[in-house]
């Protein structure tokens, strides 16, 4: 029988796998999905949307994160799951990074998986020491 901890990771692996189908990637053809736990314990999804201009394209860590927020969730974010169909799981890029620095905390967990499973897990911290963050535009 799987922990509470363990069920709970898994459902935000198959949430951020489910969501990495709904992409829409013509130009990179490589599909993205990211999940979220906020703080409530609330769970949202999002994929990578791509444009043919390109500073259109969205990440599907920002989508997660925005749906959250847009939902009126509570932040901080405590985990987030990034699935990819890479051999090699693929980390947040520096724009998500930045997004993930205004709604996470430096112990925020940054799971990273392909479609078998999660391969790293990392703290936010780790990721991005030093973030510019909403304490500096105090």
């Amino acid at each position: 029988m799987q922990s509470g901890y363990a069920v709970k990771l898994k459902k935000l692996f198959e949430a951020a796998k489910k969501a990495r189908t709904r992409a829409h990637a013509p130009y990179s053809e490589h599909s993205i999905g990211a999940a979220i736990y906020t703080k409530d314990g609330k769970l949202s999804a999002g994929c990578n949307i791509e444009n043919a201009s390109f500073g259109g394209t969205v990440c599907a860590e920002r989508v997660a994160v925005w749906k959250a927020v847009s939902e009126g969730y509570k932040t901080p974010i405590q985990e987030v799951c990034v699935v990819s169909d890479a051999k090699t799981a693929w980390p947040p890029c520096g724009f998500c990074r930045q997004v993930l620095a205004e709604f996470a905390t430096p112990d925020t967990l940054i799971h990273l998986a392909n479609l078998k499973g999660i391969q790293k897990t990392y703290r936010f911290g780790d990721l991005l020491p030093h973030a510019f963050d909403p304490d500096h535009m105090k």
